[in-house]
């Protein structure tokens, strides 16, 4: 029976990744495993905790990695501890083409089980990403009806911008000059108005 070739993909190389998250302990178990899965690269991070997103060569690895490759981890806590991080980091695999096995979970996306396996964490990640953007924007609206500036600080406080209303209403100043005099916008001023009505 002959191999089915799925959307013209080629095999790539298998490229494991270790972490252990204490200088101490021994990455010997992992490395022994993804060896013998046939890993023909195996990046590592000594000392690292899966709760730390930066982690030199887990960044190196996912730049060097190309579309028919496969990573390899000995289990998916090697990967990330966050699971939305865990999440996403396996859907950007999924969407360049690269596949995924973890050797203890039996999660292998070079498979048609694993493939369906991917495709359903992937929802999982788009929908907590969901969650957060709602969360986020609950939040945000709390705040705003409590009376907190949502988004970056003001340039003009509401002090401020009564007494330049009040400089503008007299006449003392035009818009043009307090920009001048306070090296603003005209537009950040005109907004500050707004602010106060």
């Amino acid at each position: 029976m002959e191999d089915v070739d799925f959307e013209g993909d080629t095999k790539g190389r298998r490229i494991g990744y270790v972490r252990v998250s204490d200088k101490d302990q021994s990455q010997d178990l992992q490395v022994d495993a993804l060896k013998h899965a046939g890993c023909d690269v195996i990046y590592g991070d000594l000392g690292m905790s899966g709760a730390d997103v930066t982690r030199r060569s887990l960044e190196t690895l996912l730049r060097d990695l190309t579309k028919g490759d496969t990573l390899v981890v000995w289990k998916l806590d090697r990967l990330s501890r966050s699971t939305l991080h865990l999440l996403e980091l396996l859907d950007d695999l999924r969407v360049n083409g690269v596949d995924f096995i973890a050797l203890t979970q039996g999660i292998d996306t070079t498979t048609a089980v694993g493939r369906m396996v991917f495709g359903h964490l992937a929802v999982f990640a788009e929908f907590e990403r969901e969650q957060i953007r709602e969360r986020t924007k609950a939040g945000m609206a709390a705040a705003k009806a409590r009376g907190v500036h949502i988004g970056r600080p003001r340039a003009i406080s509401d002090d401020m911008a009564r007494l330049i209303k009040h400089r503008l209403a007299i006449g003392e100043a035009s818009v043009s000059q307090l920009a001048e005099e306070l090296d603003i916008s005209q537009q950040t001023i005109v907004r500050a108005m707004k602010n106060i009505e």
